[in-house]
């Protein structure tokens, strides 16, 4: 099979989630990039609120098994973001990370508050960099950062957000 391209990938998200919305009784609109650091705006007819998402997108080969960090633990998927992810936050802005597995084309979402996603990656960051000291490995700093969603089961050196939590998490109130 061709590789797809990563804008196809991050589109194909996007387009994921705005069914989702209009399920739940959200109107929804793509930004079309013309809105910095939003991909959709979602508004809630019922009580009148507004809301930003921006669209994190990976296709993956086994969407969901489990894997195992020396650092980290053990999680289902991750997303590459960068360090400044670390400083956005704000009460009605959430990321919507989507998850396609590649041969079945299925679905999956995590939607998590700027406040959490800022916070994780900020935290996990710093701990990554903590651990190499460690071991007394040279490295190189960069603005790289990862996203990951763990599992309730398990116990993690820092607050990680997990599938139990913000699988299909919808509910933006």
């Amino acid at each position: 099979m061709q590789k797809i391209n990563t804008n196809s990938v991050s589109l194909a998200g996007e387009f994921a989630v705005l069914p989702q919305l209009a399920l739940r009784g959200y109107n929804a609109n793509m930004t079309l990039g013309r809105t910095k650091s939003v991909d959709i705006l979602v508004s809630n007819p019922k009580n009148g609120r507004f809301y930003q998402l921006e669209v994190k997108t990976n296709l993956t080969k086994d969407g969901g098994r489990i894997k195992n960090s020396k650092i980290f633990g053990k999680y289902i998927i991750d997303w590459i973001m960068s360090k400044k992810h670390e400083t956005i936050q704000s009460k009605t802005l959430f990321y919507c990370f989507v998850n396609i597995t590649e041969k079945t084309n299925h679905l999956r979402f995590f939607i998590v508050p700027s406040k959490i996603v800022a916070h994780y990656i900020r935290e996990e960051h710093q701990l990554w960099l903590r651990e190499k000291k460690k071991e007394k490995k040279i490295i190189k700093d960069t603005d790289m950062r990862l996203f990951r969603i763990g599992l309730n089961t398990e116990e993690y050196t820092i607050d990680t957000p997990t599938v139990e939590q913000y699988e299909n998490n919808w509910n933006f109130d």
